[in-house]
């Protein structure tokens, strides 16, 4: 008689995007081995409940991680799925990053069924967008812009774009193209323009830290080009607090074993931000975010940022 096999489960938000996520997972690691049982523990969290404030003012982005972590510290589950840029900066000793997967589209994009481009919204037009990095932006390249603060899920903010509560809204390029809502993109922002945030555009896979056999099934999901880029994004939001409630974005790239990174940082109300990069080998990310950092600092960042 043939041996039971082996069970994952695996711990996802409830939202539409999130368990595209682990079906996403799910299918990788059976495409891996077809023996596996591959099962998913949907869960929602504080930062699906709460939905009237920004992020900054609840709690940051911690709070969408939590219920997850708890699953994966009471054995309910093996491993969770997340969005990267909704992971804090610092984990608890109790957990590890096992794996990061290979980014898609990490910028940023404007939908609008109105208007092609950022551009083309005029004066006073209401922009939605849940995040102070984008308002920063906003503000900085586009002023006479309404931005308006929107909480919720994909399909929640694009059903309050379509009945009228905006004129755009700015989201992630990725959540919408998993979801096959692509179609609904007006303008791909490109990062020259708008800066992503830190991990954007990439999965991360959470553990319980030391489980050497999940880390093992999860070997092959890992992508060292993606860990390096957002090793050193991470670095710099760390280096300035790790948290949600001031306005940071990080992009790195990498060519030819060289990375090169920018990062902006400032003040959401008033559209000032300050700009820094640094290039060098991608096996020193984390170097090269601590010299941005520094950068940054030298430059009146933490001034900025202590204006709101």
């Amino acid at each position: 008689m043939a041996p039971p096999s082996a069970t994952i489960r695996i711990a996802t938000r409830a939202s539409p995007l999130a368990l595209w996520q682990a079906h996403h997972v799910q299918a990788r690691l059976l495409q891996a081995d077809p023996t596996l049982r591959v099962e998913l523990l949907e869960l929602t969290t504080r930062g699906d409940q709460i939905l009237d404030r920004r992020l900054s003012k609840v709690g940051g982005k911690g709070l969408f991680v939590k219920e997850l972590e708890v699953a994966l510290q009471e054995h309910q589950a093996d491993l969770a799925v997340h969005s990267l840029k909704d992971v804090p900066m610092v984990l608890a000793p109790e957990f590890e990053l096992a794996a990061i997967l290979e980014r898609a589209d990490p910028r940023d994009c404007l939908v609008s069924s109105r208007h092609a481009s950022l551009a083309q919204l005029p004066q006073g037009a209401r922009v939605g967008t849940s995040s102070l990095r984008r308002e920063m932006a906003l503000r900085a390249r586009f002023a006479g812009l309404q931005i308006v603060s929107v909480r919720g899920n994909v399909g929640t903010r694009l059903a309050k774009l379509d009945r009228g509560d905006f004129d755009a809204l700015v989201m992630a390029a990725a959540g919408l193209q998993r979801l096959g809502l692509g179609g609904r993109i007006a303008q791909i922002l490109p990062p020259e323009l708008f800066l992503p945030a830190p991990g954007q555009g990439a999965l991360a896979i959470e553990i319980r830290a030391g489980d050497e056999a999940v880390r093992a099934r999860l070997a092959h999901l890992e992508h060292a080009p993606t860990r390096a880029c957002v090793t050193a994004e991470r670095a710099v939001s760390r280096g300035l607090g790790g948290s949600c409630e001031f306005p940071l974005a990080a992009y790195a790239q990498i060519d030819q074993q060289r990375l090169h990174l920018r990062a902006w940082a400032g003040s959401a109300t008033r559209g000032e931000m300050i700009e820094a990069q640094a290039s060098g080998a991608a096996a020193q990310a984390e170097a090269i975010g601590l010299r941005v950092v520094e950068e940054l600092k030298q430059c009146g960042v933490e001034r900025l940022l202590a204006g709101g």
